[in-house]
């Protein structure tokens, strides 16, 4: 399993030492895995399988190269020394660049081996539900911003039971996190200024991702939970 928690990068402070009466934003975007449902852990484990069977074992040191990265990344990653062999044979196609076939096919069995986790049922972290029923009624645009494949975050939406106005997942930016991409593109949708929204995120990747978009960073964890409207000060 990964590790419990992670040290916030330096632009980004736990979200109960931010006093939101003093920052105004227009929009909160989330990521997803880890922040709103604690699928990490599945996420982790399907990536330990696969990279078992490619006779690699995950250690700490692969935790910033899986979570909260694409499965593009991780599957890159994993195929970086000792790398498997390539799924392709350049002499039966030598058309096919076998690096980029690997990719495609280790990353098509992470996402088959976390979608069949998932599901099996995800856990909602809790005040998740809560906080985005309060942005509702507050009339806040939201936005789901996830470095899942949009397969993956199809199936996870269901449990959330909320509209946001912007998803987006990893295939709808050329690069994703920690490059700011899918910020910037969310606020962008939602026609948004990103200095004035609020990502809440649990991993470093996205940290740097929402940081470097000029986001407000709320960082939060599944066990800690989401804070409530009232911590938010939202009125």
């Amino acid at each position: 399993m990964p590790p419990d928690s992670f040290s916030p990068l330096p632009d980004a402070v736990p979200f109960d030492a931010v006093p939101f009466d003093a920052v105004p934003f227009d929009a909160v975007l989330f990521d997803m895995d880890g922040t709103l449902v604690d699928t990490e852990g599945l996420w982790w484990a399907a990536t330990a399988d696969v990279a078992a069977a490619l006779g690699r074992t995950l250690g700490p040191s692969d935790v910033p190269y899986v979570l909260g990265r694409t499965v593009e990344d991780t599957a890159a990653h994993l195929l970086s020394p000792p790398a498997a062999a390539p799924a392709v044979d350049p002499a039966v196609d030598p058309a096919v660049d076998p690096a980029v076939d690997a990719v495609e096919a280790v990353a098509e069995r992470l996402t088959e081996s976390f979608a069949d986790r998932i599901r099996q049922g995800v856990r909602v972290v809790p005040g998740a539900a809560e906080l985005l029923r309060a942005l509702t009624m507050k009339a806040v645009p939201t936005a789901l911003v996830s470095a899942s494949p949009r397969s993956i975050v199809e199936l996870v939406l269901p449990s959330l039971d909320h509209s946001f106005a912007v998803v987006l997942a990893a295939e709808d930016t050329p690069r994703g996190k920690p490059y700011p991409d899918p910020y910037l593109e969310a606020a962008r949708l939602l026609e948004a200024d990103p200095r004035r929204c609020v990502a809440v995120e649990d991993s470093p990747t996205g940290i740097a991702a929402a940081t470097a978009a000029g986001c407000k960073v709320l960082v939060v964890s599944p066990l800690s939970g989401l804070p409530d409207l009232h911590s938010m000060s939202l009125s």
